[in-house]
């Protein structure tokens, strides 16, 4: 009886650190070449994530309809949990919005 407890307290505890890992994903994208091939001037990742940090904050906004830009869907999309702007799963939000390629 004992081992019963002991794998039932076990498998409640590994779900609920999946649960909580889940909820906050991490994106690690990789700077993409500017159309001529070569890379941008821009900032490194951790750079704009940090100025967008100041900027932006997850405040329960998920639809990108509640967007103002395409930094800031991709801010919410990086850093905010349940945010439903990526429906093809390919980590560029509001595509048909704000990010348009």
């Amino acid at each position: 009886m004992l081992r019963l407890i002991i794998i039932f307290l076990f498998a409640a505890a590994a779900s609920q650190a999946h649960a909580q890992y889940k909820s906050h994903p991490t994106v690690d994208v990789a700077p993409q070449a500017s159309p001529s091939g070569t890379r941008s001037n821009s900032p490194p990742a951790s750079r704009r994530d940090s100025d967008a940090a100041g900027q932006y904050k997850c405040d329960g906004r998920t639809y990108c309809s509640q967007m103002t830009s395409c930094a800031e869907a991709t801010y919410f999309l990086r850093n905010c949990p349940g945010v439903k702007m990526d429906g093809d799963k390919d980590r560029m939000p509001c595509e048909k919005q704000w990010c348009n390629r």
